[in-house]
């Protein structure tokens, strides 16, 4: 099993930050960047070996890639998106799909979160695709929610849905063992080609469409934020701190 970082994006709504950075290397704690964060906690668990999907200001990612690798002891593959200021992350995940062949766990590039969800993830280990839920924050319009069935597994994951029937939030983390593979990118295949603006969510969504079986691993009471906005960014500043 390697790590997987999808880091392609360009985050707008962090400008001026972004005007030269990918969302993955602005700073939340000193010269911190979220990409850090990411990659000292897959060395933590051992996954030494990570893939990165990078896009828009790709080039600065390449710069560090050395100091990163020599930082935390890892290995990294740069995976090259050029559709990514033009296309959604369906396609960037689809893009790494022989690298996620091997098993991955794969986060977002744009989430600071305590190595604690990843050990949650590995120490669950058993389905084909396990995705990091957090059933305790109370949620709003804009996050990626989760209904779960009868049986506990996913029957429905869109920002999409009134926050009260939600069962929690997808936070961007995911298991994804080598058997659920091909068929996970034939349906992300389906996504972006039906609609390029798709989310990798949608191809989970699609995958469960298909009758696939995709299992949730609740996270806890922790502290850990998606980076959209300035607002966000406060945010992941104060709990990159207690890391």
């Amino acid at each position: 099993m390697i790590g997987m970082v999808l880091a392609a994006g360009a985050g707008r709504r962090l400008r001026p930050y972004t005007d030269t950075l990918p969302k993955a290397l602005v700073p939340v704690d000193g010269d911190t960047t979220i990409l850090d964060i990411a990659l000292s906690n897959l060395a933590e668990v051992g996954l030494t070996d990570v893939v990165i999907v990078v896009g828009y200001c790709a080039g600065a990612v390449e710069e560090r890639k050395a100091a990163l690798e020599e930082r935390y002891g890892v290995t990294i593959t740069l995976v090259h998106n050029d559709k990514a200021e033009e296309w959604n992350n369906a396609y960037s995940m689809w893009l790494a799909r022989e690298h996620f062949a091997k098993g991955v766990l794969m986060v977002n590039g744009d989430t600071v979160h305590p190595v604690s969800v990843e050990k949650t993830l590995l120490g669950n280990r058993g389905p084909d695709i396990l995705l990091a839920v957090d059933d305790v924050k109370k949620l709003a319009d804009e996050e990626m929610k989760v209904i779960l069935d009868a049986d506990g597994h996913l029957e429905r994951i869109t920002k999409l849905m009134d926050p009260a029937d939600a069962a929690g939030e997808y936070i961007g983390a995911t298991l994804i063992e080598p058997a659920a593979a091909e068929a996970l990118a034939d349906a992300l295949k389906a996504t972006f080609e039906a609609d390029p603006d798709q989310y990798y969510e949608d191809g989970y969504q699609e995958l469960v469409r298909r009758g696939a079986k995709i299992s949730v691993a609740p996270i806890g009471d922790v502290a850990w934020v998606e980076v959209d906005n300035h607002d966000d960014l406060a945010k992941a500043r104060e709990i990159a701190k207690t890391y």
